[in-house]
């Protein structure tokens, strides 16, 4: 007997989006019309260059980078460039949006940091690639711009928050980059609580 899938209700989907857009906006403090413009305007690209996909657990993709961006907003205090790069973090490397394009319409400020995100994605965290060598590249991102290494580590603390929907194999491997490489660095960073949860998350798998 074929499993039925339920359909989805885009207009209700949609709406739920929005809600959940705004519940960023509300978590930013002090912000002009113009940060208003440029993170609805970052919003606005990223569900329209993510909009065919969705994540393991079946709900849109877009989510995810709305999570990020709130982290960065509420839990780690950083500006509007920073929530605008957090929204746009995946769509280089995830969709047919290019580094060009994105610095056509947002600057070349927003684009280095997606190019730096991009890139920190690209490390190779296995066991032939050194733990030192890995965080070597790290800080070097850092040194650039620490702004690169917090949305990226706000990107691992949604990925940890949201491991049960993953593979045993893709939790595992999650897991334990995280508590190598992750945490640690929230840690030098001093940002001790979203290092603990790193940790404490990771454990479990």
């Amino acid at each position: 007997m074929e499993k039925q899938v339920p359909e989805i209700d885009l207009e209700q989907e949609r709406k739920e989006i929005l809600n959940a857009f705004r519940g960023l906006l509300r978590t930013i403090k002090n912000r002009s019309k113009e940060d208003t413009r440029r993170i609805r305007k970052a919003f606005d690209v990223a569900v329209e260059a993510h909009k065919d996909m969705r994540r393991k657990s079946g709900e849109p993709y877009i989510y995810h980078p709305i999570a990020v961006a709130r982290i960065c907003a509420e839990e780690m205090g950083l500006g509007t460039t920073s929530i605008v790069c957090a929204l746009l973090h995946d769509t280089v490397e995830d969709t047919s949006l290019t580094l060009k394009q994105v610095e056509t319409i947002f600057g070349s400020d927003i684009a280095q940091l997606v190019d730096g995100v991009t890139k920190i994605g690209k490390l190779s965290f296995n066991t032939q690639a050194s733990q030192a060598d890995n965080h070597q590249k790290m800080l070097l991102a850092m040194a650039k711009d620490i702004r690169v290494v917090l949305i990226k580590i706000a990107d691992r603390l949604h990925n940890v928050r949201t491991l049960d929907s993953m593979s045993p194999e893709k939790q595992y491997k999650t897991a334990t980059e995280t508590l190598e490489i992750y945490a640690p660095l929230a840690h030098r960073l001093g940002i001790f609580r979203i290092k603990a949860e790193l940790e404490d998350r990771s454990l479990r798998y």
